[in-house]
């Protein structure tokens, strides 16, 4: 038997060009168990990507990655700057001021710790991502700020609203220092869809370093570096060429745990569902086992009319094959496609049942994020037809070692 035999009488066998229902009914459900399950991976694959991309792309864009402090204050903080941006693995340094403070506006009272950042040309991506009319309100007013979100949305306030911020005083006894009630306007609100958006709040540079820093100086330095998995190293350096009193810590220390809880998921989750694939591989076996005693008979009259045990055991192999590319291709085009639909689904039954499924408080970010990756379908894909066609192997084998003699006796 040639190869284009064997290929014919396998995909006989695994479709219904003749009359055997049963080979093909079995090579079906072979076909739909392996389409399901390639189909679950690929998407939950791409949901998990899609959490890693937005972790890396979107909120730790718009985090710094490393942050410089001292601990008596920075009133230095621009002989400083130098040093630091001279590193070269740092791509960007900015002052910032922080507080904390009691945003009241109305009877609504809300607490935050607040940033001084610097706008303008040199502002962070945080800030820049504010549309361009607020960020020029934010850039050209004194007193401006910036709120995430949830918190606007807490406080009841928009672009535009005035709103007073209470700066809890400093030091103990006689030379305490009394609350101080500072009066700003809101210039924008940060959208940013991560959780950010909860808890961010953001004030001019200068405007923080006179009003509302309990020192008078800069808080510390907010840091961009080139490689952000090697911020680590890069912040030890740092602190090593400033003067005593200095300290650093890096997006690992506050968002690492999250970041690594993502990668785990997706470790675990990708286990589970190969298995579920090594499953559908392990219902090949049993359904081809069960086509070769239903087509004994065909089995003894091919090898009467001259088949070998090698072809015989080749058409099973390669009706595993079928069964693996079919069920991996149909699979992976399932897989991709409802993976692109997810956020259009996951957005309609959000307005259907008018409920949110993910939200900030909670989440890293608000919607169900995806990011396809080729490399991913064509691992799933390629490990699926593997695992067919090992499947494949032992009922091959069987195949092969009927002895037609025996079966035509049994059959008379």
């Amino acid at each position: 038997m040639n190869t284009g035999q064997r290929l014919r009488i396998a995909l006989r066998y695994s479709f219904a060009f003749g009359r055997g229902h049963l080979s093909t009914f079995l090579s079906s459900l072979s076909m739909l168990g392996l389409v399901l399950a390639i189909t679950l991976l690929i998407t939950v694959l791409s949901v998990m990507n899609g959490f890693d991309k937005e972790m890396r792309q979107r909120i730790l864009s718009l985090v710094p990655h490393i942050t410089l402090y001292a601990h008596q204050g920075m009133a230095d903080w621009r002989e400083r700057m130098g040093p630091v941006a001279r590193h070269p693995d740092v791509t960007a340094v900015r002052p910032f001021v922080q507080f904390n403070a009691l945003f009241m506006h109305g009877r609504r009272i809300e607490t935050a710790q607040g940033l001084g950042v610097i706008g303008g040309s040199d502002a962070g991506a945080l800030l820049a991502s504010l549309p361009p009319g607020q960020f020029s309100c934010f850039s050209e007013t004194g007193n401006a700020l910036a709120l995430g979100k949830g918190l606007a949305q807490r406080l009841d306030v928009g672009p535009g609203d005035p709103l007073t911020l209470i700066v809890p005083g400093q030091g103990a006894g006689v030379g305490a220092k009394e609350a101080r009630f500072v009066q700003v306007r809101v210039c924008g609100v940060l959208d940013t869809g991560t959780e950010l958006d909860q808890s961010v709040a953001l004030v001019d540079f200068d405007f923080a370093l006179s009003q509302l820093s309990a020192e008078g100086a800069a808080s510390g330095l907010q840091v961009e570096t080139r490689d952000i998995f090697d911020v680590a190293r890069v912040g030890w350096e740092l602190v090593q060429n400033l003067p005593p009193g200095y300290y650093a810590t890096n997006w690992m220390q506050t968002h690492g745990n999250l970041y690594a809880a993502i990668q785990l998921s997706r470790d675990l989750v990708s286990i589970l569902l190969f298995s579920i694939i090594a499953v559908a591989a392990f219902n090949v076996v049993s359904s081809l086992v069960l086509v070769v005693f239903d087509k004994q008979g065909d089995i003894a009259i091919l090898r009467t009319l001259g088949a070998g045990g090698g072809d015989i055991a080749w058409v099973f192999v390669l009706q595993g094959a079928v069964i693996g590319l079919v069920g991996a291709a149909l699979g992976c085009l399932l897989g991709v496609g409802l993976s692109l639909a997810v956020p259009s689904l996951v957005a309609g039954l959000e307005q259907l049942l008018d409920y949110r499924f993910l939200d900030t408080d909670v989440y890293p970010v608000s919607f169900v994020p995806v990011d396809v990756l080729g490399s991913d379908v064509l691992l799933v894909g390629g490990v699926a037809l593997l695992m067919c066609l090992l499947a494949a192997l032992y009922p091959a084998v069987r195949a092969a070692r009927l002895a037609p003699a025996q079966i035509l006796h049994q059959d008379l």
